[in-house]
């Protein structure tokens, strides 16, 4: 559910390898290894189990038939990446505990995907969330989200395997290239060939990994400086522990409105239209299931936003016992937590290498995650559409073809990454502003049947514009500016809203000389509110294009895409009011399965036994799709 702004030293060269205060015991490689093996010994299981009998659906969506428990740590594992690891700790020890009301946002950013997307998706019966695209709207709309999530996860793939290896290799001389190419390798092996069931088992591991390792730097740091009590004391005497902002400035980085209301949609964005997400939702037993899983990552959330917080005030209380050495004193913010790590364990073979196991399993589940969604978004939007009569052996060939594919782009990414130099930081950037743009392009053909295809393209496409005219011209006004450090608060960081959301919170200084003035005011809004602004831009100029042109008159309408805003909204008025309003509807509140699977279908019917199964199971009920969508009416 954060990567994209530029530090004063945000990656590093291969001539910092020479600041190193540990290197990794034979033990700690054991350690590593092991991760690596058992990773690798899970999607085999998967890849093997039932082998020659897999349908694409298995490799797809797990048949459709995982768990809640299952889904949801493998949506917490997506979203907690290695990035996101060593970042949220940096934050708090630079700038406090401010940035821990993110939590606050976890609640309606899980509410709303479980209560309103999940349905509609799920009841749809799509693969891909892109379908929904092409039910609403029309097939252009489709390949152009298509697209856009592609060039956003591409961009993004290799940087998220390359940024932590080289921040490792910085710190402890860990080889870089062994790191990239033992975790791009194993990772690709068990994605391509286990499909997203392996991937979420694989994930479920790996978020067990993250945990402890991280518990392991509480208990051991804590106990270094006299406990937990110990710690909080310190770091109330030093005022790292904050109170409540309620300055309802958007241009301040970090308040508890910005963390709290803009982080909700930095929280859809993640969860309610990213592919990587939605994949997950989908393959859930039921909706019941899926809905419970998007329940369950909450705790799971607070518990990881809680573990960063303390290992941040733990380090905190630790550098103010014993003195930092030179090289910590000139680490870059990604380099903190682990220049902490290896000065703390450095006497305890073994714990280091978790420690390596922790942050590379979010690297792991991330970029699994990258590839298992970029080959289903390229199957289903992009090739079976052309090739409706593909035989199942041949879609589950290209299916595994498609995802090792991605694996190499992975790796070439993160080659290129190593010699990017500052452009790196601009790559970061542009993953961050597609999510907002994506957000606001489904919100529109959800909340508002009067949108119209034409109204979809140009408000994509203006969101997009508007996204990168910020970002870019943040980047150039802070390179241009003979002052070091970025604008107030300077949240020209365009957070990937999916996959790393604690990123580049800390990769952003809290204060500079002078106080940013015109468009170096605007470029300065919080990164929070991005994807709140660029979401909105879509809507807005869509619903304005789709009114001048016409609306929906002339076309036909699927009512399952469509959540009907105004009847929920009404059904929480007291019943007097709704005899009053008298409100009637025409249209039967029932789930759609739109006539897009003609090999399930045939004259509105289900043909697939397992899908009436489901559907059963759901309580749901499956009718024809209605070729016209009548709207509901008010009398008063």
């Amino acid at each position: 559910m954060s990567m994209g702004e530029s530090t004063s030293a945000p990656f590093h060269t291969a001539a910092d390898t020479n600041r190193v205060i540990s290197s990794f015991s034979v033990v700690d490689y054991v350690v590593f290894g092991l991760l690596l093996l058992l990773s690798l010994i899970i999607g085999l299981y998967h890849a093997c189990r039932g082998w020659g009998h897999h349908t694409v659906g298995e490799l797809l969506l797990a048949d459709r038939k995982m768990g809640c428990l299952p889904v949801a740590l493998s949506l917490l594992a997506t979203f907690q990446s290695a990035v996101a690891i060593l970042g949220a700790p940096a934050e708090i020890y630079r700038f406090g505990t401010q940035y821990w009301f993110l939590g606050c946002s976890y609640f309606l950013g899980l509410l709303i995907p479980a209560h309103i997307f999940i349905p509609v998706f799920y009841r749809l019966h799509l693969t891909s969330a892109y379908e929904y695209l092409e039910l609403r709207f029309n097939k252009v709309v489709r390949i152009l989200g298509t697209v856009t999530f592609i060039f956003q996860m591409v961009i993004y793939m290799g940087v998220a395997l390359y940024a932590p290896s080289l921040a490792l290799n910085a710190v402890t001389g860990f080889d870089l290239w062994l790191s990239v190419l033992a975790l791009g390798i194993v990772c690709n092996i068990y994605t391509a060939l286990g499909g997203l069931k392996a991937v979420i088992w694989t994930d479920v591991f790996q978020t067990l990994v993250m945990f402890l390792g991280q518990l392991v730097v509480i208990i051991v740091g804590s106990a270094r400086v006299g406990g937990l009590g110990h710690v909080w004391n310190v770091s109330s005497q030093y005022g790292l522990i904050s109170g409540i902002e309620l300055d309802p400035d958007p241009f301040v980085r970090h308040t508890f409105w910005t963390l709290a209301f803009g982080g909700v949609f930095m929280m859809l964005s993640l969860y309610g239209v990213n592919q990587a997400q939605v994949q997950r939702y989908l393959s859930s037993r039921s909706e019941k299931a899926a809905i419970l899983s998007c329940y369950a990552v909450f705790p799971c959330q607070q518990v990881a936003l809680c573990m960063s917080s303390l290992i941040g005030l733990v380090m905190f209380a630790y550098y103010k016992k014993y003195a930092m050495s030179p090289q910590q004193e000139q680490a870059a913010p990604d380099q903190l937590v682990l220049y902490f790590v290896m000065d703390l364990l450095k006497d305890t073979p073994g714990l280091p290498g978790l420690f390596v196991a922790c942050l590379f399993s979010g690297s792991l589940s991330t970029i699994s995650s990258a590839f298992n969604s970029l080959a289903t978004v390229t199957m289903e939007d992009l090739i079976q559409p052309w090739f409706p009569e593909m035989t199942e052996t041949r879609a589950i060939l290209l299916s595994r073809s498609l995802a090792f594919a991605y694996g190499l782009i992975c790796l070439g990414m993160a080659y290129i990454s190593s010699h990017l130099g500052s452009v790196l930081q601009a790559a970061l950037s542009i993953f961050g502003m597609v999510g907002g743009p994506l957000l606001g392009l489904f919100c529109l053909g959800m909340f508002f049947p009067c949108a119209n295809p034409l109204g979809a393209i140009v408000g994509l496409l203006t969101g997009l514009t508007m996204a990168f005219w910020i970002g870019i011209g943040s980047i150039v006004s802070r390179m241009s500016s003979s002052v070091a450090s970025p604008p107030v608060n300077g949240s020209s960081s365009f957070l990937p809203s999916n996959l790393t959301i604690a990123t580049m919170t800390t990769l952003m200084p809290s204060t500079t000389l002078s106080k940013p003035t015109g468009l170096q005011r605007f470029y300065s809004l919080s990164y929070l509110w991005y994807s709140a602004h660029n979401s909105t831009t879509v809507i807005v100029v869509g619903l304005i294009v789709s009114l001048l042109t016409g609306g929906m008159r002339g076309r036909t309408l699927n009512p399952g895409t469509i959540y009907p805003v105004l009847p929920k909204l009404l059904s929480l008025l007291p019943l007097s009011c709704q005899k009053r309003l008298r409100w009637r509807s025409y249209s039967k509140d029932v789930p759609v399965v739109p006539p897009l699977f003609p090999e399930k279908m045939r004259n509105g019917v289900l043909q697939d036994s397992r899908d009436k199964e489901r559907m059963a199971e759901d309580g749901l009920v499956h009718q024809p799709c209605s070729p016209t969508y009548i709207v509901q009416e008010t009398s008063l």
